[in-house]
């Protein structure tokens, strides 16, 4: 029981917010991108439909796990199917995939000076 619940724990906090963070970078052509000066639109719809489906099978599996571990706790299930494991991991996995790839936040570029000064 204490694994179920911390299974449930772990999923609301890892991959929940990986979904939020995978679903703000959805669109945004970083430096990373595939977007380029001389790359073509079917490029970019192609990474953009990558992402989604990714966030579709992370948000597949946090609801497979929730469900499962919930619905045990609540009816005081000791087993678990293995493939409510297998979900666990794979979940983990991918959140940590998006959360990692996502990049960080955007450090300001610093300020040059206007003329440099002759010594």
């Amino acid at each position: 029981m204490v694994i179920q619940v911390l299974m449930a724990v772990v999923v609301a906090l890892v991959a929940l917010p990986a979904l939020v963070v995978g679903g703000r970078r959805l669109t945004r052509r970083g430096p990373r991108s595939l977007r380029t000066v001389g790359g073509s639109r079917s490029e970019f719809v192609v990474v953009v439909v990558g992402r989604t489906l990714g966030l579709l099978l992370i948000l597949a599996l946090s609801a497979l796990v929730l469900v499962a571990t919930i619905g045990a706790v609540v009816r005081d299930l000791h087993d678990l199917p293995s493939l409510v494991y297998v979900a666990f991991v794979l979940d983990l996995l991918l959140a940590a995939l998006v959360v990692l790839t996502s990049g960080g936040p955007r450090r300001p570029r610093t300020r040059r000076r206007a003329s440099p000064a002759p010594r």
